[in-house]
């Protein structure tokens, strides 16, 4: 079995963010890039998981992006994927995205194709279902639990209210969030060994991007906070209904 990982970089939470040219592109300029988290701990272990359970036969890695992206994915090397491919496209549209790494995996038989639920930049959630659409592959989203008998697989997802499990034949796409698997952190054998792993750089196919970014806007600065006393019950109705309008 062949599980295929896509990897996206993201601004670590803590940078500062900041927009140029009139608000229409991100600032990376001294923005530190991480694997996103959802990619790292939940998809890139289980698969790691099903690899050392004898189960999976090879963990291949991909990301879309330029250059800078390779940092990146080498640390997902780290962590134990066997080789990495970085398709030499850049876009912010989950359309492109999803439309490159199909295009990448079509020949390759993948079996399984993990996701992150999202990326915890623009928070969409779509690629994973993108990508089994365009490969007619069956997509369940938002999984918390994965177990492979042969060429089926029994997965659990959270509902509202409760939790569902499904069967789904592979191949299947699959986008993972918390209770996938636990976080773990890359040793230095992984770290040394990551450095010698292929990592290929794939031509994009050329994909068209349906949508553009128009413009970003920072949410509004944070202002002071009111106090009130337990005896000021009138005063704090009048505020949450005349200022912060909440009620």
């Amino acid at each position: 079995m062949k599980i295929l990982v896509c990897i996206s970089p993201v601004p670590d939470t803590t940078a500062k963010i900041a927009f140029t040219d009139n608000n229409t592109q991100f600032a990376t300029s001294g923005v530190t890039m991480i694997i996103n988290p959802y990619d790292e701990w939940y998809a890139l272990v289980r698969a790691l998981e099903l690899k050392e359970a004898g189960i999976a036969t090879a963990v291949h890695l991909v990301t879309v992006g330029k250059a800078e992206a390779e940092p990146i994915i080498r640390k997902a090397l780290a962590l134990g994927g066997d080789e990495a491919f970085r398709i030499d496209s850049d876009s912010n549209d989950p359309s492109h995205t999803a439309s490159e790494i199909a295009a990448f995996a079509q020949g390759s038989s993948y079996d399984l194709i993990l996701t992150g639920k999202e990326s915890i930049d623009y928070n969409n959630g779509i690629v994973g279902g993108m990508i089994a659409e365009l490969l007619d592959a069956n997509y369940i989203g938002f999984a918390t639990r994965l177990d492979l008998n042969g060429n089926t697989a029994t997965v659990s997802r959270e509902i509202e209210g409760g939790e569902e499990v499904d069967e789904a034949s592979l191949p299947l796409v699959l986008s993972c969030q918390k209770g996938m698997a636990e976080a773990r952190i890359p040793n230095m054998r992984g770290i040394m060994a990551a450095r010698t792993k292929p990592l290929k750089v794939v031509p994009a196919s050329g994909a068209a991007s349906l949508s553009e970014i128009v413009h970003y806007e920072l949410p509004p600065a944070k202002t002071g906070v009111k106090l009130f006393t337990e005896d000021q019950v009138d005063e704090l109705v009048q505020a949450l209904h005349s200022e912060a309008k909440v009620i």
